[in-house]
């Protein structure tokens, strides 16, 4: 691999046809997107452009980059984000070790300019996620996790990246892409993220689903469940997001709720059944004893 001499610039990525593309491509790989979910991916595919995706964690922010990725036959480079990342893990950094050890084999060198150029060839660079996505020449999905995380400055940093989709590597040059990588990042509104950055991208919210929709992802993603029971399941969920609880079922925890009744043998659910299991739903003592009370008293 090298430098490429020029970007992409912000041509069409060309990996879906239309909105409904998105959305009957996306259903077969049991993702089930509404149509603002499928407008923007189709957006971002013919823009060229960054999604930032944020919404209460647990509603399939991730997942949609992952299922983008299938759809379209790329390659998914996730940046999983967390206090501390900094350009050696987002980006790149020198394989110091594999350095030193050239170094000591060739204690004869004639010149150290020849030395420190060898050194620092791309067989001694350890590429990160970001480099990674701009510089393979193939489709990529970068994801790029939870990016409320980090600190402003690696923020900065991500920012630099995605306006150019270049890297400057001192030794080596600006590495350009030759193929835009499709650009997923999601959050979980932890903290307010810069308007540069949100200037840059596309904006999604995803929320926690209606009652249909719920249903459907239930149905689909759980195998062996019967209708009545994906049913029950989305309404009671549905039900009880309503309550004052420190942290309300997400998707994911209504999917495991619903493996678990399967599991179970369950073929409906009553209010006991679902006071039983809550341990699996819900994730504190306090939202357990509240929901158990509103279902025994019927409010579910």
């Amino acid at each position: 691999m090298s430098p490429a001499s020029d970007g992409a610039g912000g041509t069409p990525l060309g990996h879906f046809d239309s909105i409904a593309d998105v959305a009957a491509g996306l259903k077969k790989l049991d993702y089930v997107a509404d149509d603002t979910i499928a407008g923007v991916v189709y957006l971002a595919d013919r823009l060229a452009k960054p999604v930032l995706v944020e919404g209460p964690a647990g509603t399939g922010k991730t997942q949609l980059a992952k299922s983008v990725a299938e759809l379209a036959g790329s390659r998914l480079i996730r940046l999983q984000c967390y206090e501390g990342l900094d350009e050696s893990k987002a980006l790149y950094e020198w394989n110091y070790r594999k350095q030193l050890l050239r170094i000591q084999a060739d204690q004869s060198a004639s010149s150290w300019e020849r030395l420190e150029e060898d050194i620092f060839s791309e067989g001694f660079l350890l590429t990160r996620p970001l480099l990674e996505a701009i510089w393979v020449d193939e489709p990529v999905v970068l994801l790029v996790d939870e990016v409320d995380r980090v600190e402003l400055e690696t923020e900065a940093l991500l920012l630099e990246v995605l306006s150019e989709y270049q890297v400057s590597i001192p030794e080596l040059g600006t590495v350009r892409a030759t193929r835009v990588p499709l650009v997923f990042l999601t959050s979980n509104n932890t903290r307010e993220l810069s308007e540069a950055l949100k200037r840059r991208c596309l904006y999604l919210h995803v929320d926690y689903p209606g009652l249909t929709r719920e249903r459907e992802i239930v149905r689909r993603r759980v195998p062996g469940i019967s209708e009545e029971l994906a049913d029950q399941v989305a309404r009671i969920v549905r039900s009880l997001r309503t309550l004052e609880l420190r942290k309300p079922p997400s998707v994911a925890e209504t999917l495991d709720w619903a493996r678990s009744l399967v599991v179970l043998g369950m073929e409906a659910v009553d209010a006991v059944t679902a006071r039983d299991t809550l341990h699996v739903l819900l994730k504190y003592q306090q939202d357990i004893e509240r929901a158990a009370k509103e279902l025994l008293a019927g409010g579910a």
